[in-house]
């Protein structure tokens, strides 16, 4: 412990300096989903690549069809593990603008909070990895395993190019287990370790009616309105209390253990101080289930976007030509997000309106997850951030979805520990984004521990 407490020591006088580089690659508007930043996206790679071989470690970029990998690993250790950290370095779009109270790529720091886009989701999380390492690579002390990184540009559009080229990638990234933080505690003073994610399948729907925008009067009652067609469509699919009506949904969607059931009615949060959180005056959900049953461990249909006819200032009183949806569905494990596409088009085909013609273009998909809570990484896991949180972390599983974490313990036949240093409150994917600077501390010092304890296994 004395060699390590050298790293320690480090890490404590390097605050300001790991504080001032999050900073700096948070100016880079690395937003995927746009064309029109693709030179930003390679900023971001760039800047993470040489942050990682300034520090000593072999980094390679690895082109795809559109953004690179970047590829990073410290030196073999004989007889050790070999570690994972994976992350991305791409964020979401900032819409709606108006709504951020310092601009998304103007790094500004309120009540203890660090706000930009991808201040939690992922930069400021994945680089509380790469900090530790990079501290303890600056130190004369070894590390005691050898820890490779995968910083992707593609997870917020579906990580289509890892999806792909993993199998090919499967001898390089060899490893005994993924560590990947993109999500978040359990609420806030109480860290987690997350064992399981919901899958995602993600859609648009376009409706087209008349060839041209009609004139209400002259022809409203002699013409399907595509937008009423796409709502009754899109109501037809969930219940008044949230249960899904698509043909088959609930075929494969495993029953909750009651042991699990308990575990978690133990956890201290009230349906009252969540909704409170979020803004809401009461919460929603399928009956039957908790709330967080519901929004970790039950499926779930949500409309993200609609769109149709006038959307300017004043009336416009017109049948509109089309309209058109983009919505999801969180799965569970066992769900295919392939079978559901069929489903879907079983359900519009008996549900659609007459009068008008559609297409569904199913976007991006993938499979729910869960990993093990009594492995030795867990463990390690389990006392890393009981030492640098001050708390020992509770058991939970999210909501939401890390597309490729399931096809790492597919390829890779290796553990997984999704350790989350942000907050449920942190507006990922929303305006006004943001990270705590103390959890992002807490964070590079729990991942330099839990170097040390898995290094021991």
């Amino acid at each position: 412990m004395a060699s390590f407490s050298k790293v320690l020591d480090t890490l404590k006088l390097a605050t300001d300096q790991h504080l001032d580089e999050l900073v700096e690659w948070l100016k880079i508007p690395s937003i995927s989903s746009s064309s029109e930043r693709k030179l930003d996206i390679q900023k971001a790679a760039d800047w993470v690549a040489s942050k990682l071989a300034n520090a000593g470690l072999s980094v390679e970029l690895i082109p795809t069809e559109r953004h690179p990998f970047v590829y990073a690993e410290t030196d073999p250790v004989p007889g050790a593990p070999v570690v994972l950290v994976y992350g991305h370095y791409d964020v979401q779009p900032v819409e709606p603008l108006e709504q951020w109270i310092s601009g998304p790529f103007e790094p500004t720091i309120r009540d203890g909070n660090l706000y930009a886009r991808g201040a939690t989701d992922d930069k400021g999380q994945v680089l509380t990895h790469i900090q530790s390492v990079c501290e303890w690579l600056s130190t004369d002390y070894s590390l005691p395993l050898q820890i490779k990184f995968l910083i992707e540009g593609e997870e917020e559009v579906g990580s289509e190019s890892l999806e792909r080229r993993l199998p090919e990638l499967k001898d390089r990234l060899a490893c005994d287990c993924v560590v990947i933080s993109d999500n978040s505690q359990y609420a806030d003073g109480q860290p987690a370790i997350t064992y399981g994610l919901r899958g995602i399948a993600t859609y648009e729907l376009s409706v087209q009616g008349p060839s041209q925008d009609l004139h209400s009067g002259s022809f409203g009652g002699a013409v399907m309105n595509p937008a009423i067609a796409l709502c009754h469509v899109l109501s037809s699919m969930v219940d008044s209390e949230g249960r899904i009506q698509v043909p088959g949904y609930y075929d494969r969607v495993r029953a909750l253990a009651e042991t699990e059931r308990e575990q978690w009615r133990k956890l201290p949060q009230t349906d009252e101080a969540f909704a409170g959180a979020i803004g809401v005056p009461e919460l929603f959900g399928e009956a039957g289930y908790s709330t967080d049953e519901r929004r970790w461990a039950r499926p779930t249909f949500d409309i993200n976007g609609l769109t149709s006819g006038h959307q300017g200032e004043g009336v416009k009183t017109i049948i509109p030509a089309s309209a058109s949806a983009k919505f999801s569905f969180r799965l569970v494990p066992d769900q295919d997000p392939g079978e559901l596409t069929h489903s879907i088009n079983q359900h519009l085909v008996g549900n659609m309106p007459k009068g008008v013609t559609w297409t569904l273009t199913p976007d991006h998909g993938a499979p729910g997850m869960l990993a093990s809570t009594e492995s030795k990484f867990a463990q390690a896991a389990k006392e890393a951030i009981d030492e640098a949180f001050g708390v020992e972390p509770v058991l939970i599983r999210e909501g939401g979805s890390i597309p490729i974490v399931t096809r790492f313990q597919e390829v890779l036949d290796c553990d997984c520990l999704l350790l989350g240093w942000g907050l449920s409150d942190d507006n990922a994917h929303s305006p006004n984004e943001k990270f705590r600077i103390k959890d992002y501390h807490h964070g590079i010092l729990a991942s330099a521990v839990l170097w040390d304890k898995i290094g021991k296994l």
